[in-house]
């Protein structure tokens, strides 16, 4: 039986990707997204990237984090948040007294973009383009259908694009629930990565402080 229910999985999944260009036959479950994911070729970043990156956590979330992309280490685990970027997401959610095992986590594109200057090994960084996002927003729709959050936490610009579908800065839109329809409301932070990226350890300190008065704030409102 389990199979059986593995190859419809897998045939739907293929469907569904096959079709995606036409926004027809979407994922019905999350196995058959989860599926299609690691299948999806609806733009050219799975040529560079070792596999898709699908979001996880529970079926039924009632709060859902939306990273950018998957970094080096997610790419090669086939998980998100699982790198540095995670441990302060992580650090984070703890502070705001959300347990990161009830929150489904996932990202606008479902690829890691990036590139290797000549000579070197290590794979750098690229942040997709908005036409990258567009087609990952297949994914991420079909994501809230089934899981069908009541809050989604955008982090960072590129997170908030995928979610509302137009560029919606961070500082200008902290602290507000934003309407996203079917029931649900959307907060806007920063992506954990920008974090790591100050160097000043007061605004550092600071701008960590309002991350996770952010989650609490979002936390409040999945209640």
């Amino acid at each position: 039986m389990s199979e059986e229910i593995s190859t419809n999985v897998l045939r739907a999944a293929q469907r569904a990707t096959r079709d995606g260009e036409w926004n027809a036959s979407p994922p019905t479950s999350i196995q058959e997204m989860i599926a299609g994911v690691r299948l999806c070729r609806r733009c050219g970043l799975w040529r560079q990237a070792t596999q898709g990156v699908p979001g996880e956590g529970p079926a039924k979330a009632a709060l859902m984090l939306v990273g950018e992309q998957p970094g080096d280490q997610e790419d090669v685990a086939g998980r998100p948040f699982v790198g540095p970027a995670g441990r302060v997401l992580d650090a984070g959610l703890e502070r705001a007294g959300v347990a990161r095992g009830d929150v489904y986590v996932t990202n606008a594109v479902k690829h890691f973009k990036h590139e290797t200057p000549s000579g070197g090994k290590r794979r750098l960084h690229k942040t997709p383009d908005a036409g990258e996002v567009t087609a990952c927003r297949w994914w991420l729709d079909a994501e809230r259908r089934l899981v069908r959050p009541r809050v989604i936490v955008a982090l960072g610009a590129t997170a908030a694009l995928g979610v509302f579908g137009r560029a919606t800065p961070v500082g200008r839109n902290r602290g507000r629930a934003i309407d996203v329809g079917d029931r649900a409301r959307a907060v806007v932070t920063y992506h954990p990565s920008y974090l790591l990226r100050l160097s000043d350890e007061a605004a550092k300190r600071r701008a960590f402080a309002e991350f996770v008065a952010d989650l609490a704030f979002a936390r409040g409102l999945a209640v």
